[in-house]
């Protein structure tokens, strides 16, 4: 992860798009909300960019996978950025699905969610509030 040197905190990453970005993204956020003493976002931050990452494993053609995450006074967020160019969107499933209800859950755990295109691909971001993170 490299450190941004001015403005908000920010730890970034890129990662090959194989099985094993979503579980070296986790560790990375990890690594990074528990620097910053932020402790109690680390399930909800590993839930969401393990989702976001293994989506632009599974569903896109990606070359790459770029990770973020910035902390502001009051939240931190989450971006997954790759070069498809197709935003991502919730399906409706059925209940006894296996599979297909991560946005659902990303939608759950964050204050808010979207996904911008851009020409060279898009980017997925995510945000959690810190209050959750102080007593």
């Amino acid at each position: 992860m490299k450190a941004a040197r001015t403005g908000p905190q920010r730890y970034s990453d890129g990662y090959t798009p194989r099985d094993t970005a979503p579980s070296r993204a986790r560790r990375d956020i990890t690594l990074c909300l528990r620097t910053w003493g932020l402790d109690a976002l680390v399930d909800d931050a590993q839930l969401i960019v393990s989702e976001l990452v293994a989506n632009a494993v599974k569903h896109t053609h990606t070359r790459s996978i770029g990770v973020s995450v910035t902390r502001h006074p009051d939240h931190v967020r989450i971006v997954v950025t790759d070069t498809s160019r197709t935003l991502p969107a919730s399906e409706t499933v059925a209940p006894d699905a296996e599979t297909g209800r991560g946005l659902q859950l990303v939608d759950q755990l964050t204050t808010r969610w979207g996904s911008k295109r851009f020409r060279t691909g898009k980017q997925v971001w995510a945000e959690l509030t810190t209050s959750k993170a102080t007593p």
